[in-house]
Formats: structure tokens, C-alpha cells, sequence
């Protein structure tokens, strides 16, 4: 932590012209109405940045995944139904068909993906990889939202991001905003002394800025349009970023100036490509993110066109057209599926382009990055928030004006964590099928006279069939991943060259395997809870690699490792075939507790790392932004952090900063705030700053940090 001499140089001076944020630059942000016609203000219905034969793409793309699934229903109604229907065959022939046309439109759409990365495209806009930067005319925010993450971790991160901008000799046509939602008041003094220190640091007084809310209304997507509402109308455009999020200046500069160049252009979206991972667990995401990650979302970009998606950070905005579309209305009805909209990213794109803007994605752009969550454990608390998210979505899907791809966004991401219900009811309905061919009395002539007589089973011979059949369509994208790297002697080098990319292709497929039957229904247990009305709450997300206690482990998926037992005895109760069949759910489920723990392991991590596996380029030879990044983490003091309350009273230009920093006194007529009047009776009761820590309670503490009385009484007691 920096010293006082060093603040007091950067103007944190009692009564000094010390401003945490620039003039405020109101624009106007309209809550949108979802019934109501959209207003376009004359912007054309295919913006003219739609790349050209898109409906042919389209066609290609879509109706060859119906052809597919219907080809695939015709052989499994043959081996379900070759003598005759039954409820039980006609329930797993439409679990079936659903299941089924999902993995062959995700096939269809990685063969546009191949056939993108082999042409070298994924860009559009004019956009070019290399070269020299392009000039700026505008100016653009950095956005840092940030809910009680670490300060230190958070700042590393936009210092690095600030040097890149610097480097590029485009810095000044950027401003940089840590946006704090913050409600644990010892983070949020640690966030106020580490955004002064990074002040200090960069010589940044004129263009970073920080702001905290003291209410987060609406999570994330409130506290985006509050900073439109106030400061939206000195930007052009905004870049979105989460806290783990890193964007090289030259790629920020590139888009920006594609922004420049196209006035109907709303939103242009990276890859953010995972990055940092330790533990198993994150370093099969991040391979899978980097190899498999780019054949996807060329894709996506190359059918979706200019109706594409947001995924809510590492994205440049139009900062005009999400104040006029992009105002988020309350869903009706109680939570989980009323309220303010969790997954807001995509319902925010699907409005941008009911307006008229055209939103594009370009994944061959480099120079974007987040990072993944270290274990199962903690994606699953992230994807409950997602699946609520998600799930709401069926009350926006049919909002008047939406471009059907939008709609289409909308159902796969509700599809996305449907599935996984759909897939246990299709593994117990064929344990069901089992039971009934074994225990039904088979009638081989029924009530009419025949020669022949009817033989009721499953063909074995068809059924092995589609099951080659759609476990190939499932690979296959895995397979034109690897040999589109082939293709990229950067990458294929990068991932340790031929044989050893794939080798971890084959440990990420084989352990991504046995994961698959837990998610599944850690998954289906979060789609139930929703349904049942439980909302999923918003807590911080953990981005170390700390592992997680052996017990914690036990008591998380017993529970699936029990399912898993159960489900094998009935399996091999029915049938040996069948058991044998379902071996690699069954596997997965009953190691459910070491599988856990395996991956969530760094030392698991490290060894494949020191064997070369699950490497990426990233990895092998780091690229500026991200050296930049582990310099700034590097140089993180030890032992950050600190009881909020003797940092303030400790440091005088920490408490000049923060008194600066507080939101606008109460005025008659404003909400009481109960913790704060709580805060101050306990302030006045206490003899020394000591106690007065000892009695308050969270809640308090925050409520009296953000209180000039309070910030007095706790002056008055360090003097005695």
C-alpha cells in the first residue's frame, strides 16, 4: 500500500481538489416496454453490416440439423418401435428427438465454424489482426464492475489493461471506471485505498475513476446503467468487463475504431479466451476454451451474422444504443422467475437489435481473456445464478419485434440447462423399457392369425447403430477442433505440437466424460430448485485456486455418488447389456466424491502441466497483456486487506479520499436507514475505536462508513 507522502502528491489532501469521478454527462435510459412496438428511428431491417449470403448460411446450418434429426428419429423409432408403439417407446423417441436436435444443430454449426477457421475468417468490419493501429475520434469508458472481489486482484488487472492502452499511443481517448457494488465494508476501504494507489501508480488522476453504489439495485445490470444515466453522454462507447477480465489495448483500439466506422453497429463481442488456470478443473476449461472454443464461436458468428450475442463483459458498446434499447424492464410475478432479469446480457443484445443495431461477434480477434472458476464446486454455485438467468428467459422470448435469431439465443439458453432434466428422464426411461421387455409377457401372435409371429424387443443391432451415430455427431466438433489446429502451426505449437494436443484432447474428452453425468444433474437439481421457487441469491464468486476440504467434498456429492450405486444396481438388475451401456454415467456418478476433489486439485493441474498436457499458447509463450498482468499481481503487496474501520483511522489521506467519496447526505423525506441509526447508538456507546469494531455488525459498519456522522463519532473516538 502506497504511502501517505505518496497520496498526498496525487492531491488526497483534507480540502484539497482531490474527485474520484469526472463531471457527471447525463444520457437518457428509458425502461423498455416488452409488448410495445420498437422504435428504429429509421434504421434499416438488415443492417448494412450483415455479411452477404446469410440466409443461405442459415438454411445450410439449421436445415441440415433437421434432416439430421429427423434421420435420427426414423432410426430410433426402428429400434424402439419396429413391431408396434408403446407409451414407454414413443416417451424415449421424443426425449430422443429433443435431445438429439440439439447436438446436431451444435454439429452443423461447427462444420460453418471448420469451414471459418480453414478461410482464416471470424473477423468482418474491417477489422484486421496485425498491422497499425487505426486513429480515434471518440472517446471510450472502461467499465470495471466489481462486487466484493479483491481489490488487489481487481487493480492488478486494470493496471495492466492501462499500460497496454498506453502502449498503444491511444490513451487518451480512454477513461477507465471501477464501478463498485460492493457491500462488505472491509473490501470496500481496501477497493478506495487500492484505486488511490493505482492513481498514484499510473499518473492516472484524470481517467480513472471510481464509484461505488451504496444500494446495487439490479446486481450487474444496474449498476451499468446507472454509470449510462450519469456519465453515458461523454462516451461513444463503453467496454464491458468483468472482474477477471483482460483486454490488450490494441484489440480494445481495433473495435473501437470499427465502431467508428460503422454507425449502425451496436455491439461487437470477443472471445474472451480462459487463461491463469491451476487446478485441473480450470485447466481443462481453459484447453477446451482455446482449442475447441474458437471452431464454436466462428460458427455461431459465421451463420448468426449481425444478430449476434453478448455475453456480458469483454464486449464494446455503442453507448447511444444501449441507453435508447437496452433498459431493462421488471419480469412480473414473485422470484425466481419475476424481478429485475439475472441473465440481462442477452436480453440486452436481443433489444439493441430489436432496434435496428446490428450486433456482431468477432472470434478471430486476439487479445481478450477471463478466467474460469478453479473447481465443480464453484462453477455449479456460477451456473445456478445462470440457470435462474436463463430460465427467466421464457418470459422475454416473446417480446414484441425480437429478430427471430434472438429468439433462437434465447431458447438454446434455456435449452441449455433443460437438457440436462431431459437426459435423466432418457437414461430412466430406458432402464423402464429394460424392465418392461424383461418382465411384460410377450404375446408373439396377438388377437389376429398370422404365419409369422411378431417378436417384441429392441433391435440390438440398430440401436448399436445410432449410438455410433450420435456419439460421433457429438465428438465430431472435438475432432475438427484438433485438425483445424493442425492447420495453425502458432496454436498447435502452443498446445506442445500434434501429439501431445492430442493426447490432451483425449484426458480432457475422457475426464470431461465422467464430470458430464454429475453436471448433468447438479444441473437438473438446479432447474428444480428454480421451479420450486428458490432464488439463487448473488454471492462473489471464488477465483483462487485454494482447494476445497475433503469433507466439504463428502458432503457436497454424496448424494450423487449415492445416486449413482442405486442407479447401477437397477441397471445390472435388468440386464448385463444395460449395465454395460450405461457404464460411463455410472462410473462418473459413483466417483462422484474423488472425481470432485481430482479435479479441483492444483497439485492434479500442475502435474499435467508438467507433463505437457492441456497446454496453450498462452501458456508457452504469454502475450503482453497478460505478462503485464502477472507483473502488476506480482508487485500486490503481502498481506492486503485489513478491518476497514483502523484502516481509515490509521491512514488521514485514506479518510480524506473516502469522506470525498461518500454518496450524497440524506434528505427529508429519503428511506431511514435502520442500520445506520443502529451503527451510530452503538458508536456513541463505545469507549474506543476497538469496541465499537468488536459491536457493529456488518451491515452497520458499511452504513456508518458511507455516514459522515459516522465517520465523525469514529474520529472522535480515536482522539479519546
Amino acid at each position: 500500500m502506497d504511502t501517505l507522502d505518496q497520496r498526498a502528491r496525487a492531491g488526497i489532501v483534507d480540502g484539497g481538489a482531490f474527485r474520484a469521478l469526472p463531471d457527471e454527462s447525463p444520457m437518457e435510459m428509458r425502461t423498455q416496454s416488452l409488448s410495445a412496438p420498437p422504435l428504429t428511428h429509421g434504421r434499416p431491417h438488415v443492417p448494412v453490416t450483415e455479411p452477404a449470403l446469410m440466409a443461405l448460411r442459415r438454411l445450410a446450418v439449421i436445415g441440415s440439423a433437421t434432416l439430421l434429426t429427423a434421420y435420427g428419429a426414423y432410426a430410433m423409432n426402428r429400434v424402439l418401435n419396429s413391431v408396434g408403439y408403446s407409451v414407454l417407446g414413443v416417451a424415449v423417441l421424443v426425449l430422443f428427438v429433443l435431445l438429439f436436435q440439439w447436438i446436431a444443430l451444435a454439429f452443423t454449426s461447427a462444420v460453418g465454424g471448420f469451414v471459418s477457421l480453414l478461410r482464416h475468417g471470424g473477423l468482418g468490419l474491417g477489422i484486421a489482426r496485425e498491422g497499425d493501429l487505426p486513429a480515434l475520434s471518440s472517446r471510450t469508458a472502461l467499465l470495471m464492475p466489481t462486487y466484493n472481489e479483491s481489490p488487489g486482484r481487481v487493480m492488478a488487472g486494470l493496471r495492466a489493461m492501462y499500460d497496454s492502452m498506453a502502449a498503444t499511443g491511444r490513451l487518451e481517448s480512454f477513461d477507465f471506471f471501477i464501478l463498485s457494488d460492493t457491500t462488505n465494508p472491509d473490501v470496500w476501504v481496501e477497493e478506495e485505498a487500492a484505486f488511490l494507489a493505482l492513481r498514484a501508480a499510473t499518473g492516472g488522476d484524470a481517467r480513472i475513476f471510481y464509484r461505488r453504489r451504496p444500494v446495487n439495485t439490479e446486481r450487474k445490470a444496474g449498476n451499468i446503467a446507472e454509470w449510462v444515466r450519469r456519465f453515458g453522454g461523454a462516451y461513444a462507447q463503453m467496454v464491458t468487463l468483468d472482474a477477471d477480465s483482460l483486454m490488450a489495448g490494441g484489440t480494445v483500439v481495433r473495435i473501437v475504431a470499427a465502431m467508428e466506422r460503422h454507425p449502425g453497429v451496436g455491439l461487437i463481442q470477443t472471445l474472451p479466451e480462459i487463461v491463469n488456470g491451476t487446478t485441473l478443473f480450470a485447466r481443462m476449461q481453459q484447453f477446451a476454451g482455446r482449442v475447441y472454443g474458437p471452431l464454436i464461436a466462428h460458427g455461431i458468428a459465421w451463420w448468426h451474422g449481425s444478430e449476434g450475442n453478448y455475453w456480458g463483459h469483454n464486449a464494446v458498446i455503442r453507448t447511444r444504443a444501449f441507453a435508447e434499447q437496452a433498459g431493462l424492464p421488471h419480469l412480473p410475478g414473485r422470484k425466481p422467475f419475476g424481478g429485475h432479469i439475472l441473465s440481462h446480457d442477452f436480453v440486452e443484445a436481443a433489444l439493441m437489435r430489436r432496434g435496428g443495431w446490428a450486433i456482431h461477434m468477432v472470434p478471430a480477434l486476439p487479445g481478450s481473456y477471463e478466467e474460469s472458476p478453479p473447481s465443480l464446486t464453484d462453477i455449479a454455485i456460477r451456473d445456478r445464478r445462470w440457470c435462474q438467468g436463463n430460465l427467466q428467459h421464457a418470459k422475454v422470448v416473446g417480446t414484441r419485434g425480437l429478430n427471430w435469431v434472438s429468439r433462437l439465443h434465447m431458447l438454446m439458453g434455456i435449452g441449455s440447462y433443460v437438457t440436462s432434466p431431459l437426459w435423466l428422464l432418457f437414461l430412466l426411461a430406458g432402464i423402464l423399457i429394460s424392465l418392461q421387455s424383461r418382465f411384460e409377457k410377450p404375446e408373439y401372435f396377438g388377437d389376429t392369425k398370422s404365419l409369422y409371429p411378431n417378436w417384441p424387443h429392441v433391435d440390438p443391432e440398430q440401436a448399436k447403430y445410432v449410438f455410433i451415430g450420435t456419439m460421433a455427431i457429438l465428438l465430431a466438433p472435438k475432432m475438427m477442433a484438433y485438425v483445424a489446429l493442425l492447420f495453425d502451426p502458432v496454436t498447435r505449437r502452443g498446445c506442445g505440437g500434434a501429439v501431445r494436443a492430442a493426447l490432451s484432447v483425449l484426458v480432457e474428452t475422457l475426464i470431461g466424460g465422467l464430470v458430464a453425468p454429475v453436471a448433468m444433474l447438479i444441473q437438473t437439481s438446479g432447474v428444480l430448485s428454480i421451479l420450486m421457487g428458490r432464488d439463487s441469491g448473488w454471492n462473489a464468486q471464488r477465483r483462487d485456486d485454494g482447494g476445497v476440504p475433503l469433507m466439504d467434498t463428502v458432503r457436497a456429492y454424496w448424494v450423487y455418488m449415492l445416486f449413482g450405486l442405486v442407479l447401477g444396481t437397477c441397471a445390472w438388475s435388468v440386464s448385463i447389456p444395460l449395465f454395460l451401456w450405461m457404464t460411463p454415467v455410472l462410473l462418473g456418478l459413483a466417483f462422484a466424491i474423488p472425481l470432485a476433489a481430482l479435479t479441483g486439485s492444483r497439485a492434479a493441474g500442475q502435474a499435467l502441466l508438467r507433463a505437457g498436457l492441456l497446454l496453450i499458447p498462452e501458456e508457452t509463450s504469454p502475450p503482453d497483456i497478460l505478462r503485464r498482468a502477472a507483473v502488476a499481481n506480482a508487485a500486490r503487496p503481502a498481506g492486503e486487506g485489513g478491518e476497514a474501520i483502523h484502516l481509515l483511522l490509521a491512514d488521514p489521506a485514506l479518510m480524506a479520499a473516502h469522506r470525498a467519496m461518500l454518496p450524497p447526505a440524506r434528505r427529508p423525506g429519503d428511506p431511514i436507514n435502520p442500520d445506520l441509526l443502529v451503527g451510530l447508538l452503538k458508536l456513541a456507546e463505545s469507549p474506543d475505536p476497538d469496541s465499537a469494531v468488536a459491536r457493529l455488525k456488518r451491515t452497520e459498519k458499511a452504513a456508518v462508513l458511507a455516514s459522515a456522522d459516522g465517520l465523525a463519532r469514529l474520529d472522535a473516538l480515536r482522539r479519546g
